[in-house]
């Protein structure tokens, strides 16, 4: 297939493109600047590779038309966040026999009422992220069911790996959390501790997308969770990365508006947006109509992912914490 990867050197695409380009597809990757992808692979040179600066051509009503001059078999877009994006690529791709594959976020769903959360839970988004990932999944998934352009949503958790920061026990991006857990040091987490994360490599995403470019027949019309086998909670989280550096928990269990004060406004308001939602989903559906088996746990992704972070002196961990987080034993049934 010729495959056109919107946003193809984020966290996705640099695992999705490399792979599709030895499963012998002709892939055209399209990014906003030329910055490489986060981890070098030799099968880049046999990319096509375009700059292009989607925000400026959907102002200017450009992009639909650029993307159907590539005349792609597929296009997987990893970087579409409003209605009014998609139907431009929508309008554009009519027609021509292109199938699209949207990037969409498990915060279509908003709280829930029963977890595991599945595919048919209420939509109850609220944020403008997860509305605007809504409107776009109801605009493509209305498209398909009138006979148009053949779309499929993937939607993933708290995508996580080596490259970039990973959402941390407390619910944020705070990396003097890591370093407390690694001293030994007290970490407070907000109420209880008993609120949810679900984390997904990003590996085992560029896979699912892999699996439905695949398996189209079963994909199309559809969406699917992309997630780890398991949610994490909070405290449990930050029990099993304490242990990775060989320490026991030291945990305060705080109010909100003491964790709120303790964590400081922008801390805390990222926390409140992870916990707000406390996301445990299933993925029944894409295992059974996609064979989607992802291949990290929540708790292997973050290691990897804080592995990366030390050996970049990124939280402030000492150098034998690196050692400690590559030797470290997952727990049984978890890869």
């Amino acid at each position: 297939m010729r495959i056109a990867v919107v946003g193809a050197t984020g966290h996705i695409g640099s695992y999705l493109v490399p792979s599709l380009v030895r499963a012998g597809h002709e892939v055209v990757a399209l990014s906003r600047g030329t910055r490489d992808p986060y981890h070098p692979d030799p099968a880049w040179d046999r990319v096509e590779r375009l700059v292009v600066d989607r925000d400026a051509e959907d102002r200017e009503g450009t992009f639909g038309a650029r993307m159907a001059d590539l005349r792609a078999d597929a296009v997987v877009d990893l970087v579409c966040f409003t209605p009014d994006s998609a139907q431009q690529l929508v309008d554009a791709l009519r027609g021509t026999g292109t199938e699209l594959l949207h990037c969409g976020t498990i915060w279509v769903h908003g709280p829930a009422t029963e977890v595991p959360v599945h595919e048919d839970g209420a939509r109850d988004a609220f944020g403008d992220y997860g509305t605007g990932k809504a409107a776009v999944e109801r605009l493509l998934l209305d498209e398909t069911r009138r006979g148009g352009l053949r779309s499929t949503v993937l939607h993933p958790g708290h995508i996580s790996g080596p490259g970039w920061d990973v959402i941390n026990p407390a619910g944020n991006l705070d990396p003097q959390v890591w370093r407390r857990l690694a001293s030994g040091e007290e970490v407070a987490l907000p109420h209880f501790g008993l609120e949810t994360l679900h984390h997904v490599h990003a590996a085992d995403v560029a896979r699912a997308f892999e699996l439905a470019l695949e398996h189209f027949d079963r994909a199309v019309g559809e969406s699917f969770h992309v997630v780890s086998e398991a949610a994490l909670t909070l405290r449990g989280y930050a029990e099993a990365a304490a242990a990775w550096f060989g320490r026991e928990p030291r945990l305060a269990f705080l109010p909100w508006d003491e964790f709120e004060a303790s964590a400081g406004a922008e801390h805390a308001t990222a926390t409140w947006e992870h916990i707000s939602r406390s996301p445990s989903m299933s993925i029944e559906k894409a295992r059974s109509r996609l064979g989607y088996r992802p291949a990290y746990s929540s708790l292997r992704a973050t290691r990897e992912a804080v592995r990366w972070l030390a050996a970049h002196g990124r939280p402030g961990l000492e150098p034998d914490a690196i050692s400690a987080l590559g030797t470290f034993d997952t727990t049984p049934g978890h890869r």
